[in-house]
């Protein structure tokens, strides 16, 4: 299933083509864009029935190993490390799917150290980075900008290293106070954080202009721990395979039956790894919510990429973002893998913070399922917002289970 050597490129289709190492250790490419598989494996129904007894873990460990060739870490090690990544989890499954009535399940990503469902990829990714910088006796330097809940789970899985110091800058005045003590009260020498003017989009700014200067970044061994990293998107991806299999009526049936997954947004990290789960044959449903910064809602529904007239503060800071960046991979995706096309609508975005896309990309079909790939709801339960008539998604039909992922997302 998994191509020998599995390679990256970036969605701007300028950068040279990088192995895993390469993308983990890197922020943004080189050419501004994000780094994807060159390939996606295309997984058989006789694979996702053999994967459905699997745990929490055990679908890492698959997933990771499709992307991970075993001349970078041997299966037995990449077993070793996502289990050591694990290991500090205070639910014996590590992610806990409650059902609830009338088809509608939560599925638990909160809990691990900081409470957040970044525990769950970075744990993993910073094992996976211990490992690399153990090897070549190396150090980094990580830098992360936070509206919420990255910088403490970023925080939490390498604080003591002594191979990675961490710079966490956080909005000041944007996050709630757990958060911020979360970041702020780590006594660790390679742990720094730093309060900054202005909101996380306006912070993410600097940051992408660091890593766009390819000699300082080589000269300075920076990389970033934000979702824009491969590695992160990665983990995700088992969050939509472990809702599948826990809510799919029955997977005797061929086609199998599809499964709708709301998920809550901010980057939409989350997202672009269902997105990725549905294109190697998983018959998911992705439904988007979001609060009132509201430019994915906007994008699916109308194909208005573009920038609010300010970002509004919600309960929900951490969704409180209006450039998601890991749109530009869903746009890849959509487009067939067509970096001209991405690179394009990215730089116009980037120039003009707005982009109207074309119809054939905003109301793309679903590779697995029968309407779009996306649809798109402003939660009525969220205070403040508001729900949008025209959606198309409406409740999942009879026989079909939502799954819920925890509402305080960044991406």
């Amino acid at each position: 299933m998994r191509p020998p050597g599995m390679r990256y490129i970036s969605t701007r289709g300028m950068a040279p083509r990088v192995d895993f190492e390469g993308a983990l250790f890197s922020g943004y490419a080189p050419d501004g864009g994000l780094f994807m598989p060159e390939e996606l494996p295309q997984l058989s129904i006789e694979t996702l029935r053999q994967w459905s007894t699997l745990s929490y873990p055990g679908l890492v460990k698959e997933l990771c190993t499709l992307f991970i060739g075993p001349e970078l870490i041997p299966r037995d090690v990449l077993n070793g490390l996502i289990d050591q990544a694990f290991s500090r989890f205070r639910h014996r499954e590590v992610v806990h799917l409650s059902r609830l009535r009338n088809g509608l399940n939560v599925l638990e990503l909160w809990h691990g150290v900081t409470y957040a469902f970044k525990d769950l990829s970075l744990c993993c990714t910073a094992q996976f980075l211990q490992y690399f910088l153990e090897k070549k006796e190396k150090h980094i330097t990580v830098v992360v900008g936070t509206s919420g809940d990255t910088g403490s789970a970023a925080i939490e899985s390498v604080q003591g290293a002594k191979n990675m110091d961490i710079i966490v800058l956080l909005p000041k005045g944007h996050c709630t106070k757990i958060q911020e003590l979360q970041m702020t009260t780590v006594l660790r020498e390679n742990v720094h954080v730093f309060g900054v003017e202005g909101n996380s989009d306006e912070l993410d700014e600097p940051i992408k202009a660091v890593f766009a200067d390819v000699a300082f970044v080589k000269k300075h061994n920076l990389m970033s721990l934000n979702s824009i990293n491969w590695s992160r998107v990665l983990v995700q991806m088992a969050h939509h395979f472990f809702a599948y299999f826990q809510c799919a009526s029955s997977l005797d049936m061929d086609p199998l039956p599809p499964v709708e997954v709301v998920v809550p947004t901010g980057a939409a990290g989350n997202l672009a790894a269902g997105c990725i789960a549905q294109k190697m044959g998983l018959p998911i449903r992705l439904v988007v919510a979001v609060n009132r910064n509201d430019i994915i809602h906007r994008t699916v529904q109308q194909g208005d990429f573009s920038l609010s007239e300010a970002l509004e503060q919600t309960l929900a800071s951490a969704m409180d973002i209006q450039v998601p960046y890991n749109m530009e991979r869903i746009f890849w995706l959509l487009s067939g893998s067509n970096s001209q096309v991405t690179r394009a609508l990215m730089e116009q975005f980037e120039r003009t913070q707005s982009v109207s896309l074309p119809k054939e990309l905003h109301s793309k079909p679903s590779p697995v399922l029968s309407g779009p790939c996306l649809c798109s709801q402003v939660p009525r339960s969220c205070p403040g917002c508001r729900a949008d008539p025209r959606d198309p998604c409406g409740d999942p039909s009879p026989g079909e289970q939502g799954d819920t992922l925890h509402p305080d997302a960044e991406g």
